[in-house]
Protein backbone atom coordinates (compact mmCIF):
# COMPACT_ATOMS: atom_id res chain seq x y z
CA UNK A 1 0.00 0.00 0.00
CA UNK A 2 1.35 3.43 -0.92
CA UNK A 3 1.72 6.17 1.67
CA UNK A 4 -1.22 8.00 0.05
CA UNK A 5 -3.43 4.90 0.34
CA UNK A 6 -2.31 4.34 3.94
CA UNK A 7 -3.23 7.90 4.93
CA UNK A 8 -6.60 7.70 3.18
CA UNK A 9 -7.40 4.29 4.70
CA UNK A 10 -6.51 5.33 8.27
CA UNK A 11 -8.56 8.50 7.94
CA UNK A 12 -11.49 6.53 6.53
CA UNK A 13 -11.30 4.00 9.39
CA UNK A 14 -11.63 6.84 11.89
CA UNK A 15 -14.36 8.67 9.99
CA UNK A 16 -16.71 5.79 9.17
CA UNK A 17 -17.94 5.19 12.75
CA UNK A 18 -18.22 8.96 13.24
CA UNK A 19 -20.38 9.19 10.10
CA UNK A 20 -22.61 6.37 11.30
CA UNK A 21 -23.02 8.02 14.71
CA UNK A 22 -24.29 11.25 13.12
CA UNK A 23 -26.25 9.70 10.23
CA UNK A 24 -23.84 11.02 7.60
CA UNK A 25 -22.28 9.34 4.60
CA UNK A 26 -18.54 9.37 3.98
CA UNK A 27 -18.43 9.99 0.24
CA UNK A 28 -14.65 9.99 -0.16
CA UNK A 29 -11.31 10.64 1.50
CA UNK A 30 -8.40 11.86 -0.60
CA UNK A 31 -4.82 12.82 0.05
CA UNK A 32 -3.61 14.92 -2.89
CA UNK A 33 -0.95 17.44 -3.76
CA UNK A 34 -2.18 20.65 -5.36
CA UNK A 35 -0.10 23.74 -6.06
CA UNK A 36 2.77 22.55 -3.90
CA UNK A 37 0.61 21.78 -0.83
CA UNK A 38 -0.74 18.46 0.41
CA UNK A 39 -4.45 18.21 1.25
CA UNK A 40 -6.29 15.58 3.27
CA UNK A 41 -9.94 15.97 2.31
CA UNK A 42 -13.02 14.24 3.62
CA UNK A 43 -16.23 14.62 1.64
CA UNK A 44 -19.38 14.01 3.67
CA UNK A 45 -23.08 14.05 2.86
CA UNK A 46 -26.51 13.28 4.32
CA UNK A 47 -30.11 13.20 3.16
CA UNK A 48 -31.18 16.78 2.54
CA UNK A 49 -27.58 17.96 2.21
CA UNK A 50 -24.73 18.69 4.55
CA UNK A 51 -24.50 22.04 6.38
CA UNK A 52 -21.55 24.21 7.35
CA UNK A 53 -22.24 23.30 10.99
CA UNK A 54 -22.06 19.58 10.10
CA UNK A 55 -18.71 20.10 8.39
CA UNK A 56 -17.39 22.12 11.33
CA UNK A 57 -18.42 19.47 13.87
CA UNK A 58 -16.75 16.65 11.91
CA UNK A 59 -13.73 18.84 11.15
CA UNK A 60 -13.09 19.51 14.85
CA UNK A 61 -13.25 15.83 15.78
CA UNK A 62 -11.19 14.80 12.76
CA UNK A 63 -8.55 17.45 13.50
CA UNK A 64 -8.26 16.38 17.16
CA UNK A 65 -7.82 12.76 16.11
CA UNK A 66 -5.21 13.66 13.46
CA UNK A 67 -3.27 15.70 16.02
CA UNK A 68 -3.31 12.81 18.50
CA UNK A 69 -2.37 10.14 15.93
CA UNK A 70 0.19 12.28 14.07
CA UNK A 71 0.81 9.67 11.34
CA UNK A 72 1.16 11.98 8.32
CA UNK A 73 4.79 12.91 7.77
CA UNK A 74 4.39 15.95 5.49
CA UNK A 75 2.67 19.17 6.42
CA UNK A 76 -0.85 19.22 4.97
CA UNK A 77 -4.14 21.07 5.00
CA UNK A 78 -7.16 19.16 6.30
CA UNK A 79 -10.59 19.92 4.84
CA UNK A 80 -14.08 18.53 5.46
CA UNK A 81 -16.73 19.48 2.93
CA UNK A 82 -19.74 18.48 0.91
CA UNK A 83 -19.00 16.68 -2.36
CA UNK A 84 -20.96 19.40 -4.17
CA UNK A 85 -23.46 19.25 -6.98
CA UNK A 86 -21.08 17.78 -9.55
CA UNK A 87 -19.80 15.07 -7.22
CA UNK A 88 -17.52 12.48 -8.80
CA UNK A 89 -18.65 8.86 -8.93
CA UNK A 90 -15.90 6.68 -7.50
CA UNK A 91 -17.43 3.77 -5.62
CA UNK A 92 -20.09 1.27 -6.61
CA UNK A 93 -22.52 2.89 -4.16
CA UNK A 94 -22.06 6.19 -6.06
CA UNK A 95 -22.89 4.50 -9.35
CA UNK A 96 -25.88 2.65 -7.87
CA UNK A 97 -27.30 5.89 -6.43
CA UNK A 98 -26.82 7.66 -9.78
CA UNK A 99 -28.43 5.12 -12.13
CA UNK A 100 -30.86 7.07 -14.31
CA UNK A 101 -29.12 10.40 -13.63
CA UNK A 102 -27.23 12.49 -16.15
CA UNK A 103 -23.45 12.10 -15.88
CA UNK A 104 -20.47 13.67 -17.58
CA UNK A 105 -17.54 11.46 -18.49
CA UNK A 106 -14.03 12.74 -19.19
CA UNK A 107 -11.67 10.26 -20.84
CA UNK A 108 -7.90 10.04 -20.62
CA UNK A 109 -7.68 9.86 -24.42
CA UNK A 110 -10.16 10.93 -27.12
CA UNK A 111 -12.59 8.42 -28.60
CA UNK A 112 -14.21 9.28 -31.92
CA UNK A 113 -12.71 12.77 -31.66
CA UNK A 114 -13.97 13.62 -28.17
CA UNK A 115 -12.70 13.28 -24.61
CA UNK A 116 -16.01 14.28 -22.99
CA UNK A 117 -19.39 12.59 -23.15
CA UNK A 118 -22.65 13.37 -21.36
CA UNK A 119 -25.56 11.00 -20.98
CA UNK A 120 -27.87 9.08 -18.69
CA UNK A 121 -26.11 6.43 -16.59
CA UNK A 122 -27.70 3.16 -17.67
CA UNK A 123 -25.38 0.46 -16.30
CA UNK A 124 -22.04 -0.16 -14.63
CA UNK A 125 -19.91 -3.04 -13.44
CA UNK A 126 -16.33 -3.52 -12.31
CA UNK A 127 -15.03 -3.09 -15.87
CA UNK A 128 -17.44 -0.80 -17.77
CA UNK A 129 -19.86 2.13 -17.59
CA UNK A 130 -22.74 2.51 -20.05
CA UNK A 131 -24.54 5.78 -20.77
CA UNK A 132 -27.44 6.69 -23.05
CA UNK A 133 -26.54 9.60 -25.30
CA UNK A 134 -28.93 12.39 -26.29
CA UNK A 135 -29.78 10.63 -29.57
CA UNK A 136 -30.95 7.53 -27.66
CA UNK A 137 -27.93 5.39 -28.53
CA UNK A 138 -25.90 3.71 -25.80
CA UNK A 139 -22.16 4.04 -25.37
CA UNK A 140 -19.99 1.78 -23.22
CA UNK A 141 -16.70 2.97 -21.74
CA UNK A 142 -14.08 0.92 -19.97
CA UNK A 143 -13.50 2.25 -16.44
CA UNK A 144 -9.77 2.20 -17.22
CA UNK A 145 -10.41 4.81 -19.96
CA UNK A 146 -12.32 7.17 -17.65
CA UNK A 147 -10.35 9.97 -16.02
CA UNK A 148 -13.41 11.39 -14.26
CA UNK A 149 -17.11 10.67 -14.12
CA UNK A 150 -19.41 12.99 -12.22
CA UNK A 151 -23.02 14.03 -12.03
CA UNK A 152 -23.85 16.56 -14.71
CA UNK A 153 -25.79 19.67 -13.80
CA UNK A 154 -27.20 22.55 -15.79
CA UNK A 155 -27.90 26.05 -14.59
Amino acid sequence: MTRKETYETRAEQFLLPLMEKHGFELVDVEYVKEGGSWYLRAYIDKAGGITVDDCEMISRQFSDWLDAEDFIEESYIMEVSSPGLGRPLKKDKDFARSLGDEVKIRLYAPQDGSREYTGILKAYDAADVTIELEDGSERKFSRAQIALIRLAFDF
